[in-house]
């Protein structure tokens, strides 16, 4: 069954955000995924793994727990800590992939009674559901994509769109 209506477009744009992101991910060595433009930017290993720890609460709030041993480190307002308490660019890219994977499942299996509820999660939502909730992620998530996007070309890789 596809995504509800009202999360259609988020859905939609997860799944997008995904296949990017992917792209974005090739070619990339060790070293790149720790360089930052500059002392006050994150680098591109702590905004996915940001990404994945917030899709992680995204199925959380579809009724799916998740998470990974290290989330913690990436959450909200998270300031960046030494490298090496970080996972590899490998595991961040698996855990990447897992997430996305059940994210998928949980926008086809969620229905609209609980995207309808009201929301008792501090994260913006247009209309106080759920279902906003969700649709804020997306645009969350949205934007993290196109930092990823920049940080690759600025490591001086190709795009990754158009």
């Amino acid at each position: 069954m596809p995504a509800p209506s009202r999360i259609a477009e988020a859905a939609h744009s997860f799944h997008m955000n995904s296949s990017l992101l992917k792209k974005s991910f090739e070619g990339l060595n060790p070293e790149e995924w720790l360089r930052r433009p500059s002392d006050n930017s994150n680098h591109l290993l702590w905004i996915v793994c940001h990404m994945v720890w917030a899709r992680g609460n995204t199925l959380g709030f579809l009724g799916t727990p998740w998470s990974t041993p290290w989330s913690s480190l990436f959450g909200r307002g998270a300031k960046l800590a030494d490298s090496a308490e970080y996972p590899t660019p490998e595991e961040a890219v698996q855990a990447f992939g897992e997430v996305g994977r059940l994210l998928k499942t949980a926008f086809d299996e969620v229905s609209e009674e609980t995207l309808s509820a009201a929301s008792t999660v501090k994260v913006p939502s247009a209309d106080g559901t759920l279902g906003g909730v969700i649709n804020f992620l997306a645009y969350h998530d949205t934007y993290h994509t196109g930092q990823v996007a920049f940080l690759r070309c600025w490591l001086g890789h190709e795009g990754v769109a158009g």
